[in-house]
């Protein structure tokens, strides 16, 4: 029987419920870390919000004061309820669960370690050091929504959206210390089509549904992942780190250059 122990921020109740249907894999906990914000001086808040955000919205914060306040208030919120949900789905479920405030504090080692986990799956975490994900025996493994190594890092579907790629990846991979860098298990390709006629120009809102779409197919990439796993034939295809790169958020001018090229596809779509 593989023990399975899961390290989540929270919206893991499909997988859950996925897993728990696989012969031969027996989920031995849940392991939910409470969310935090990060404690940043309000000249660092401001310098992020003109790179990130631009100089319109920044001030338009300030008129309000609410880059004077404490940010991230409505995400935490919404993340406190989705981990109250999952908790409670756990309990229906009679699977353990455990609160923690940080995977990587002494008490949560010494818990994951009493465990005693053959597998870690990380669903939806932080970036997750070696003192937790080399804990179980067989090591960790990782969902990313790209198609590693060509896309590691995030955001998932912007940078493919931006540099015009027909099709997005989902990868499981095994964790290692460089990000989304280790050992491939299962990896899918997904078609990447921007309707025009239904977003126009209004990108982030094909973002928000076309992640959306991504749930399901990547629930069923980690239980066939764990499946191989089960059955000790795991394939592991080693990452040519040399080719794509690692991305990371995009700044102001990359949201407003990839408007412009929406527009110019568009044009050329239009004749």
């Amino acid at each position: 029987m593989l023990r399975v122990i899961i390290l989540t921020h929270g919206g893991a109740e499909a997988l859950i419920n996925r897993l728990s249907k696989l012969s031969g894999v027996r989920i031995a906990a849940i392991l939910l870390e409470a969310p935090s914000r990060p404690h940043r001086s309000l000249g660092t808040r401001l310098s992020r919000s003109l790179k990130y955000e631009g100089y319109l919205a920044t001030l338009r914060k300030l008129v309000s004061s609410t880059l004077l306040r404490s940010t991230g208030a409505e995400i935490l919120k919404r993340i406190n309820e989705q981990q109250g949900d999952l908790e409670e789905f756990a309990a229906q479920q009679k699977i353990p669960l455990y609160r923690v405030d940080d995977y990587h504090s002494q008490s949560s080692l010494r818990l994951i370690e009493s465990l005693h986990p053959d597998l870690g799956i990380l669903y939806g975490t932080n970036i997750i050091r070696e003192d937790v994900f080399g804990i179980p025996r067989l090591g960790s493994i990782n969902l990313h929504q790209g198609l590693a190594p060509l896309y590691r890092g995030g955001p998932t579907v912007f940078w493919e959206l931006f540099n015009g790629e027909p099709e997005v990846g989902i990868t499981v991979h095994f964790v290692v210390s460089k990000v989304d860098a280790g050992d491939i298990i299962a990896q899918q390709r997904m078609p990447l089509n921007y309707d025009f006629a239904v977003y126009g120009l209004e990108y982030e809102r094909f973002l928000q549904d076309y992640r959306r779409s991504l749930k399901e197919p990547s629930v069923e990439l980690i239980a066939t992942a764990v499946e191989s796993i089960a059955r000790g034939a795991v394939p592991r295809t080693e990452q040519d780190l040399s080719i794509g790169k690692r991305y990371r958020l995009p700044t102001k001018r990359e949201k407003d250059q990839l408007r412009r090229i929406l527009r110019e596809r568009s044009g050329v779509i239009s004749h």
